[in-house]
């Protein structure tokens, strides 16, 4: 019977001390232990604390890990972008290398060409010197108009302008049955011109201009063109014709020559 009550009463005071706190505190304080389960106590919260703030650590490092993952993605693209564009590089790289080849080649050609040039102006010198020798030659046997004097002297002007083939000559031409003589004229360019000897003054200064014109109108009717050029020569001419002469052809845009012009380019 004693044993029982023993029994009972220790199941009790186990009950007791896993179900009242105070009591469970009276007793450990009868025993010493009070202020170790105390620190117990606040252990066992620091601890529930220390694992709130692991969780909260782990969710962190698991969004830092995504982010990680985001960057090496992106470092990817980049990457392949990287790669695109020095492919893309050396692609401009090869092209630039051809064009440069290109440009030796043109620039080649280029000093071919402006050799042959070079001759060709030579030439183009040479075969002036020997029209104006010839002329003067020509002069010397057979004596020469004024009108053939101007036309050697376009002509010479013409190879100077780059016209080596061009051709002067008079022309002649019938419109309404009359005959229209040009005294100074080439086909290719268009060149219509006149040559006389003498003119003395304003008057006839103004007459010889108006005779120009006509023929101007006349071959651009014919021709469907206007002029390359338009010349008036004059051997000898006094000073109040000279100056008509110079103010009527800057209105007409008329290239006014006069005797010893010719004479110094021909040296003749």
């Amino acid at each position: 019977m004693r044993e029982d009550l023993t029994e009972k009463l220790k199941r009790e005071f186990i009950e007791l001390l896993e179900k009242d706190v105070e009591f469970r505190y009276m007793v450990a304080g009868y025993l010493g232990l009070s202020e170790i389960l105390k620190r117990l106590d606040k252990l066992e919260e620091g601890q529930k604390k220390l694992f709130e703030s692991i969780e909260k650590l782990w969710e962190s490092h698991n969004r830092l890990w995504e982010s990680h993952n985001k960057l090496l993605e992106r470092h990817d693209r980049l990457w392949e972008s990287h790669n695109r564009l020095w492919e893309s590089h050396s692609r401009l790289v090869e092209r630039h290398d051809r064009l440069w080849e290109s440009h030796n080649r043109l620039w080649e050609s280029h000093n071919r060409l402006w050799e042959e040039v070079k001759a060709l102006r030579i030439e183009q010198e040479r075969m002036r010197k020997y029209m104006i020798s010839g002329f003067h030659e020509l002069r010397e046997a057979l004596g020469v108009t004024f009108e053939t004097h101007v036309a050697a002297f376009l002509q010479v002007l013409l190879v100077d302008m780059g016209y080596p083939e061009a051709r002067v000559e008079k022309k002649y031409f019938i419109h309404d049955g009359e005959i229209i003589e040009i005294n100074i004229f080439c086909e290719k360019p268009l060149i219509v011109g006149e040559a006389t000897v003498s003119i003395r003054s304003t008057e006839e200064a103004e007459r010889e201009i108006e005779k120009l014109l006509k023929r101007v109108e006349f071959v651009k009717t014919k021709y469907g063109e206007k002029p390359f050029m338009t010349i008036l020569s004059v051997a000898r001419t006094t000073p109040e014709a000279s100056e008509s002469l110079r103010t009527l052809t800057e209105k007409h845009g008329i290239k006014l020559v006069l005797g010893r012009e010719i004479e110094e380019i021909l040296s003749i």
